[in-house]
């Protein structure tokens, strides 16, 4: 279905930070840009009601609302929509209910019966232990050694330092500042500039790739980017993914390769694993580069929730 513009700027403004919120809290691309979607088709219906506030939206609004979903006809194979497709319409709504409960509002209620076992995607944030076999697969990741010292640099880069994959992409030879141990930032969200600190262990990572590895590649001194392509270009941020998916491949490892790591988890899991140190939440916001701390905040539900899956 075609995106419905809404008219209600509240409506507008909680799609917009749900979507954030689904994103910071990891979950796969696909349901980032679904689930909002999903969820401005409802408020559409919302305001097809003439309802104009989240309080007039009631259990007997969401279920005429899903009643008319069961009716639609499926443009595509002119039948009625699949279960799972009504089930992620559910998984957006259930999903909102929650966004809602975390910024302390509790009355937003759902009575729908699911057609199915909904298979939610997890967020799979990594451990310590399974960041330092990824580390340790790029000794393997690839014949050749210029291009596992890349792999190791790219790890630091979006791991310890956190950068989003844009963020690497985006990054120069001269954002590199060893005498400070600092990267600095230069395409961050919202063209925000931020300098992220790297320690003497990951400085090392960089050097070796930046002397060692990347003056190997083609015509690597007539680019500035700090990672290039086989081509002598800047690495895309499909490349980055690639690479990324040949080091879990590396570990040999199924429970990491069940984890379906992606750029944006090894950010999260960082962000998980210095709030697990304690690391003041003000420091991990300013570490990734957040406009509010209310974004930073979430980790502290992922770390909960990390917590009561151990117990």
């Amino acid at each position: 279905m075609k995106k419905l513009k809404l008219q209600n700027e509240v409506f507008k403004l909680f799609v917009g930070n749900y979507k954030e919120w689904l994103d910071i809290l990891g979950y796969a691309e696909s349901t980032v840009y679904q689930l909002p979607n999903h969820l401005q088709e409802f408020f559409y219906y919302v305001e097809k009601q003439q309802i104009k506030t989240l309080t007039g939206i009631t259990p007997k609004t969401i279920k005429e609302y899903y009643k008319e979903l069961k009716e639609r006809v499926n443009e595509r194979t002119s039948g009625s929509l699949s279960k799972s497709y009504l089930n992620k319409h559910q998984q957006a709504l259930k999903k909102f209910k929650e966004y809602l409960q975390n910024h302390n509002y509790n009355n937003f209620n759902i009575h729908l019966k699911t057609e199915k076992n909904p298979t939610e995607e997890k967020l799979n944030i990594l451990t310590q232990s399974e960041v330092k076999q990824l580390f340790k697969a790029t000794e393997y990741s690839h014949t050749e050694s210029r291009f596992r010292l890349r792999d190791k640099a790219i790890l630091t880069i979006l791991y310890s330092c956190g950068l989003r994959r844009n963020e690497a992409v985006h990054l120069d030879l001269s954002d590199i500042f060893f005498d400070k141990e600092r990267v600095f930032v230069r395409k961050g969200k919202n063209y925000k500039e931020r300098f992220v600190p790297i320690n003497r262990k990951n400085a090392e990572i960089l050097e070796d790739y930046i002397y060692e590895a990347r003056p190997e590649f083609y015509q690597a001194k007539d680019c500035e980017a700090l990672f290039i392509s086989q081509q002598g270009k800047r690495l895309n941020g499909m490349s980055f993914a690639n690479r990324l998916k040949v080091i879990v491949a590396s570990t040999n490892n199924k429970d990491i390769e069940e984890k379906h790591i992606t750029l944006h988890i090894l950010r999260h899991s960082i962000a998980t694993h210095l709030l697990q140190k304690e690391v003041p939440l003000e420091s991990i916001k300013t570490f990734l580069g957040h406009s509010s701390l209310e974004s930073t905040q979430i980790y502290v539900h992922i770390l909960k929730s990390i917590e009561n899956e151990v117990i």
